[in-house]
């Protein structure tokens, strides 16, 4: 057996893109299957020497299943305390804003432009800084099956965030439901 260096395997290196025709056989390429590379050393001898040559080529391999530590935890960030916590606050006034900042100090611009439509308005509204809890947050999320904040309720439903509060300010609906009730 011949002992292989570092430097006879980088210079006599073959690197093929595609998998070799090896007795693998073409691999299919889908999404559920992660393709990783591993390179191998093997022996050839060709037709017109008598001597091996050494050459390094990919061989293409799926890796193997998860072993028993991966674990996947699916929970609900929503508990029935924090849900009818929400829902107090939710029924406790006409409109509340559950936002990034305070009223004073928006820390994001889509918080910042939803509290400045109110304020145009003169709407009294009652905000909460959802960046203080992390629970609070992940359970708005879920409470209102909407993804992203601010999110606005009016008289205890979900309104919408700030492309609807936007939108429906261009065409005063948003207004003419504040002041209709």
């Amino acid at each position: 057996m011949a002992s292989l260096t570092a430097a006879a395997v980088a210079s006599a290196a073959v690197f093929s893109p595609t998998p070799p025709n090896s007795f693998l056989g073409p691999l299919p390429f889908r999404s559920s299957y992660a393709v990783t590379s591993s390179l191998s050393v093997t022996r050839r001898l060709p037709h017109n020497r008598s001597d091996f040559t050494l050459i390094a080529q990919r061989r293409w391999m799926r890796p193997k299943a998860p072993g028993p530590y991966l674990s996947v935890r699916c929970s609900s960030a929503l508990s029935p305390e924090l849900k009818s916590t929400i829902d107090k606050v939710v029924q406790s006034q006409k409109v509340v804003l559950f936002m990034k900042g305070t009223k004073e100090f928006p820390q994001c611009g889509f918080s910042d432009t939803v509290v400045q439509v109110l304020n145009s308005l003169n709407v009294p509204f009652e905000a909460l800084n959802i960046l203080e809890n992390e629970v609070l947050r992940q359970g708005m999320k879920e409470y209102s099956n909407w993804p992203t904040f601010p999110q606005l309720y009016i008289d205890g439903e979900f309104f919408g965030g700030c492309e609807i509060v936007v939108g429906k300010t261009r065409f005063n609906e948003l207004e003419n439901l504040l002041i209709s009730e």
